[in-house]
């Protein structure tokens, strides 16, 4: 209970000195600064969404509540933005599209995931424990501070320089990243809704080229709008690049990369099929890479 508490205390610091660090000059709301208003919105949201799912120890809104949440840290900053009368820059519009875009897509395909599914099997354990349940939703709240710090800091930033080189690359970086996301999603949704396929793994489509095409995907959207914003970044700023990594971190190293292999082997691990496909097939970045990991 004491480390579960600890850990919240922990990701409300760690937000409150990225914002307080991120924040652009001038760039108020209420007296509050805009990006360290994100955060508490973040937070916020998810504990107003958490009350009832912790009573009825249901994880069936969580990942929906990561959707809501980054789409009320998106419009918190173009709301803060408008109300200033500025102009709103190309960038700012793009980039707010682009996460409100993925947020909404991402989070609609997992909720009828779960619906369908009936729970998620990774919080089986974690719902047992009250303090424990908490600290997930609030490490949820960190998630999406910290995944779209980046992303909302440049909005703020709101520069109004000619598109250049930078935004191209990056645009045109989420746009491939984001397409392969959904793709591989609707490749595995399609082939785990065959009866013929039940109970086999995906080695077709995206699958064939990589063991994680839609993490893959979701990598390097994010780093395409780091791209777009690395020219305006100044001084403390440069912290929010730390998005891209903190996503790169979180599928690779914490909650999805190692949770899936290690389901994938237990599941298939003494299957042929299963090892050859292993050694044929990089774990995530397509053709490169080691490949048995």
């Amino acid at each position: 209970m004491i480390r579960d508490f600890g850990a919240i205390a922990l990701c409300i610091l760690l937000a409150y000195l990225v914002a307080i660090a991120a924040s652009v000059d001038g760039v108020f709301f209420s007296g509050i600064p805009i990006i360290l208003l994100c955060a508490i919105v973040s937070f916020s949201t998810h504990w107003m969404i958490a009350a009832p799912s912790l009573i009825t120890s249901s994880e069936k809104y969580f990942d929906f509540t990561g959707m809501v949440a980054t789409l009320l840290v998106v419009l918190t900053a173009m709301f803060a933005l408008l109300s200033s009368e500025a102009q709103v820059s190309i960038r700012s519009v793009f980039v707010a599209s682009f996460v409100s875009v993925w947020t909404l897509r991402l989070g609609i395909f997992l909720y009828k995931r779960i619906v369908k599914a009936g729970e998620d099997i990774r919080f089986r354990d974690i719902k047992k424990s009250l303090p424990k349940f908490l600290m997930t939703w609030t490490l949820s709240a960190l998630w999406v501070f910290l995944t779209t710090v980046n992303a909302i800091t440049l909005i703020a930033l709101n520069p109004l320089e000619p598109i250049g080189i930078f935004f191209i690359m990056g645009a045109l970086l989420w746009l491939l990243g984001f397409g392969f996301e959904v793709i591989a999603d609707r490749q595995k949704k399609y082939f785990s809704e065959q009866p013929k396929n039940e109970g086999r793994f995906i080695t077709q489509g995206l699958w064939s080229v990589s063991r994680h095409p839609n993490y893959f995907g979701e990598i390097i959207l994010w780093a395409g709008i780091a791209i777009i914003s690395l020219p305006f970044l100044s001084g403390w700023q440069y912290v929010t690049l730390v998005s891209p990594v903190f996503v790169f971190l979180l599928l690779t190293r914490i909650s999805g990369l190692p949770f899936l292999e290690d389901k994938a082997e237990k599941k298939w691990g003494e299957d042929k099929d299963y090892i050859e496909y292993k050694k044929r097939t990089p774990i995530l970045v397509p053709f490169f890479g080691k490949k048995n990991q």
